[in-house]
């Protein structure tokens, strides 16, 4: 759907994208993740044709963003970071104004807006000024301007900002929604919106990406020594006999106990990463330790976001 390669914008002697390339398949719901200034917005203004890039090339559903600017704008729906409504007008009339400048045709603008406004929940206030609307209602006619040609990308910069708990949720639930049928990019600073929205992640720092893959991918990239925590019930004097009988078991490199006030947790170094927990488990089955927990110890996504924009 999406192919960018070695992607560089520059503005005088700051470079705000440097020489980027990925690729985003049909039907991904991508999340775009950088701290502020990294390149974030840069880029999709880049692939949604509001800005030329300095160098490189990207193509959108088989088209080149040089050669057919036209056509790849054609098939990208845009909702920027300070969503571009007008509070004078009727939903209805605005949808109608973004339709007519999209070129679909006038016979088919009314039966367009009613199926964009029930795919967004607009039907109720559709015939409201937009400047009487809530911000959580206004992010959803927003998205029903994006979605107004019915095209197959979707580039979403910051969909949820300064909406409430409730608003969030809504918004985040219609945007999985948009990823069935849709390839959804989707830029923000909320990392739990990400983890609960997006099949894959993109992490841009000072202009170049740092990290490409799934949640469960940057996970172990992210992990130099995988560790797996132990939790047993036993008192110090189990303690030596337990790691004597951890160390035991192929693919440990180091195990640390301690007595914790309920039972003794243990810290479990791996020797390849591989997993060995239903090694652990089969161990204290048959040695009879009661288990408490029994867990891989993995970064969460704001430890690994932080350390790959903190270099």
């Amino acid at each position: 759907m999406i192919a960018v390669k070695e992607l560089t914008k520059s503005y005088g002697e700051v470079h705000a994208v440097r020489s980027i390339s990925f690729e985003i398949p049909r039907g991904q719901i991508v999340g775009f993740l950088g701290p502020n200034g990294a390149g974030k917005t840069t880029t999709m203004k880049v692939l949604t044709g509001y800005i030329a890039p300095t160098s490189g090339s990207f193509m959108v559903d088989g088209l080149d963003g040089y050669e057919q600017g036209l056509q790849v704008r054609n098939r990208v729906g845009y909702l920027p970071e300070h969503n571009p409504l007008y509070p004078e007008l009727v939903v209805y009339d605005f949808l109608s104004y973004v339709a007519s400048l999209r070129r679909i045709p006038k016979k088919k603008i009314q039966a367009r807006i009613r199926e964009v406004g029930s795919r967004c929940g607009i039907q109720e206030f559709v015939g409201r000024p937009i400047g009487t609307l809530s911000k959580g209602q206004r992010q959803r006619v927003g998205l029903a301007q994006a979605m107004i040609h019915d095209p197959p990308l979707l580039i979403l910069d910051e969909p949820t900002s300064g909406l409430d708990p409730n608003q969030i949720v809504e918004i985040r639930n219609l945007v999985r929604e948009l990823g069935q049928d849709h390839t959804v990019i989707l830029s923000t600073h909320n990392l739990p919106e990400v983890m609960q929205t997006c099949t894959r992640l993109l992490i841009i720092h000072q202009g170049k990406i740092v990290a490409d893959g799934t949640q469960e991918e940057l996970q172990r990239d992210a992990t130099d020594n995988p560790t797996v925590i132990l939790e047993v019930e036993g008192g110090a004097d189990d303690t030596g006999s337990m790691t004597e009988q951890l160390e035991k078991l192929n693919g440990i490199r180091s195990v640390k106990g301690g007595v914790q006030e309920k039972g003794i947790r243990f810290i479990i170094e791996t020797a390849d990463g591989s997993d060995l927990r239903t090694d652990i488990f089969g161990l204290a089955a048959t040695a009879g330790w009661s288990v408490r927990e029994l867990r891989r110890d993995v970064p969460d996504l704001e430890h690994i976001f932080h350390r790959l924009t903190q270099q």
